[in-house]
């Protein structure tokens, strides 16, 4: 089943739905879908999910080639939610070989080996900036 985002959060807003991690994911898609009518058209622009349920907001790719696993998550601070999005993250590299890892947080920033992994943690904020 596709995702969905909203080009317009207003009414999101209006109807009270306070999931801010859904909201800077909504956020986190438009931006790629920018870049990639004005700047890189061929990129592609998927999700994965595996039979599980683990699932990876983002996988950018060209062609056959998978360049890029992106989480989006507000918040890391409850072990369960970080464990879940990072598991998924090193389950999905793994499957799609790709080593280019990439949680985008509100607030943290850094790197970190999960399960022999590597992965990068940047602000929304500054990720909107590059």
């Amino acid at each position: 089943m596709p995702k969905i985002y909203l080009v317009d959060l207003g009414f999101v807003i209006l109807h009270g739905v306070e999931d801010r991690g859904r909201r800077i994911e909504n956020i986190v898609a438009i931006e790629l879908l920018r870049k990639k009518h004005y700047f890189d058209p061929i990129l592609e622009i998927y999700y994965w999910k595996d039979t599980s349920g683990l699932e990876v907001d983002f996988v950018l790719g060209r062609g056959p080639e998978v360049m890029q696993l992106m989480q989006v998550c507000y918040d890391l601070e409850n072990i369960n939610t970080r464990e879940r999005e990072l598991k998924s993250l090193v389950k999905a590299s793994k499957e799609l070989e790709c080593t280019d890892l990439l949680v985008i947080t509100w607030d943290y920033e850094g790197e970190e080996d999960f399960k022999g992994s590597r992965i990068r943690f940047v602000p929304l904020w500054k990720w909107l900036l590059g």
